[in-house]
């Protein structure tokens, strides 16, 4: 017995019933019988074109709208006025192209610059320099327009009890925020310097002990070790010892959310440039990612094997962390979820012999070892981590060695071994120890060729990267007293600091016009934030004390140099 499903749709194949019309055995009919002959298909077509007519007449009359289209015409938000509907492709490109080039001119034409300097050569520059922005790959060469040679103007702030463990300023340089190891976050007026609203620790609910974190509670209730700005500055993300990232209304000064999911003290985060994506790294050795534009947690990623201890991110959607005592530089594709593990450290002699290394250290007389330093100095962990582009990225640990990496190779292209300096101690045993001082901090100008590197010895030292990449050098250093535990270079809009007096600088008056117009049209001052302090922000392995050393912000204003 045939099944009555296909029973039933056998007997509605009919599309169209023309019951009313009258006229639906008719164009049966004339389909039977036409063969061909263009009389029989127009009478079919008329005839199926008045059927239609008297379709839509009774389906109007008995609101019968479901076989009507009722959806109004798709309008593109984004398409331009001027676009004509029978525009190909190639005319559109043309057309776009030529709007980006006029752009581009006003763009160099805008300010104190004279248009007759707009010409191939500026236009040849600028397009060169967007393909690699949007390639991901450094194309800043900013160091050397810098003069690092004087002090820059600076400004301080002081509010923590204790040791301040990091510091983040907004991108329009309205804004500067600071959290401590007593677990308050204090917000500041960056171009006042002036204290604007506090967040203080709260005291955990529940009963005693830390136990499981109440993600109701609006703060914080242990101390908070990292801080995080959205690049809209809509968000300031903030975590620490009580396992809990805490989101906060930047404009309001309020708690907009915590999320938790860590099993261990967070002990880094980072926002994904130009985006609202959230990267969270715990000593639970995970990292976690979360959406902030839905407020939800998103996924997570496994590979260290010990505390993670330092993360950061750039626009793709990659990451970057450090495993401290594993030893490892992990490079994370969210998307493929794979992660690439770059080895560093100290090695032993025979390892590196087996490998094929160390070979280039053995003088030719003797076979013996050429040690520049005098004494190899074996990196125990890995403390922090930055990305100078989406390809290649900085290390710091506590052999005091500044290790530069790209994703092309497995070991690192570059080391600058003791980059600052010895720590010296007395014993009674054994005399004077010299130690190299930890790598504390790592802050990069993003896709430029300059970074900052902070340890204890009193300074802030600037390096210049290579415009290959291969290597990079010291270009200068500032007094900076205490223990540096967070470094961030801020570049914001030209004219943002126009109210901020302490970020002035008196230029020369023999400076020349021409130069200063340029200059002032292609850079302005750019800010180096350090979050200070007597203790390390992890521990208290180190205790620093003595004149100028405080517990708060250092800002520095650096201005482009000026020729005389």
């Amino acid at each position: 017995m045939p099944d009555s499903f296909f029973a039933t749709k056998s007997r509605k194949r009919k599309r169209v019933n023309f019951k009313d019309s009258g006229t639906s055995s008719n164009s049966r009919k004339v389909l039977k019988t036409s063969n061909g002959r263009v009389s029989a298909k127009t009478k079919v077509k008329t005839k199926t074109r008045k059927a239609d007519e008297d379709l839509h007449s009774d389906e109007s009359g008995s609101q019968a709208l479901d076989d009507l289209d009722l959806r109004a015409d798709e309008v593109d938000p984004n398409e331009s006025g001027e676009e004509d509907a029978g525009e190909t492709p190639a005319e559109k490109r043309l057309r776009l192209a030529k709007l980006y080039l006029e752009s581009v001119k006003e763009d160099l034409a805008d300010g104190e610059v004279d248009a007759a300097e707009i010409d191939k050569e500026l236009i040849s520059a600028r397009l060169k320099q967007d393909v690699l922005e949007h390639a991901g790959k450094l194309h800043l060469l900013l160091a050397d327009s810098f003069d690092f040679s004087r002090p820059p103007p600076t400004l301080r702030t002081r509010g923590h009890r204790f040791s301040v463990t990091s510091a983040v300023a907004s991108s329009d340089a309205r804004f500067l925020f600071t959290s401590g190891k007593e677990g308050s976050i204090i917000k500041w007026d960056l171009l006042k310097g002036t204290k604007l609203a506090t967040f203080p620790k709260l005291r955990p609910g529940g009963g005693k002990g830390k136990g499981k974190a109440i993600t109701e509670t609006p703060g914080h209730s242990d101390e908070v070790l990292t801080l995080a700005l959205s690049d809209d500055g809509r968000y300031l993300a903030s975590a620490g010892k009580d396992r809990r990232v805490g989101v906060w209304d930047v404009e309001k000064g309020e708690w907009t959310r915590g999320f938790g999911g860590h099993r261990d003290t967070i002990s880094a985060i980072a926002f994904r440039k130009g985006t609202l994506q959230l990267y969270t790294a715990s000593y639970d050795r995970t990292i976690k990612l979360f959406d902030l534009s839905v407020m939800g947690y998103v996924q997570t990623l496994f590979g260290h094997q010990d505390c993670i201890l330092g993360l950061d991110a750039l626009r793709a959607e990659t990451a970057v962390s450090v495993g401290g005592r594993d030893k490892t530089v992990r490079f994370w594709k969210i998307v493929d979820e794979t992660q690439l593990v770059f080895r560093g450290g100290g090695r032993s002699s025979i390892r590196e012999l087996l490998e094929g290394g160390g070979l280039a250290d053995f003088e030719e007389e003797g076979g013996k070892r050429e040690d520049q330093a005098g004494k190899k100095y074996v990196e125990g962990s890995l403390e922090c981590v930055a990305m100078i582009d989406e390809s290649t990225f900085l290390s710091g640990g506590d052999s005091g060695s500044i290790c530069l990496w790209t994703t092309q190779r497995k070991k690192a292209i570059f080391t600058h071994a003791v980059a600052h300096g010895f720590n010296e101690t007395v014993s009674e045993t054994e005399g004077l120890i010299r130690t190299p001082c930890w790598i504390t901090a790592l802050g990069t100008l993003r896709y430029s060729d300059l970074f900052a590197s902070g340890s204890w010895d009193g300074h802030i030292r600037l390096w210049k990267v290579d415009p290959k990449s291969k290597s990079f050098s010291a270009v200068g250093n500032f007094p900076a007293p205490g223990v540096i535990n967070s470094l961030q270079f801020v570049s914001p809009r030209k004219g943002s600091l126009d109210e901020a007096s302490w970020a002035r600088l008196e230029t020369p008056a023999d400076v020349s016009p021409t130069l200063k117009g340029l200059q002032s049209k292609k850079l302005g001052p750019i800010l180096l934030v350090a979050g200070m302090g007597q203790e390390t922000r992890l521990g208290r392995w180190v205790n620093v004390k003595g004149d100028g050393v405080r517990n708060g912000a250092l800002v520095m204003a650096l201005h482009p140099r000026t020729l005389s």
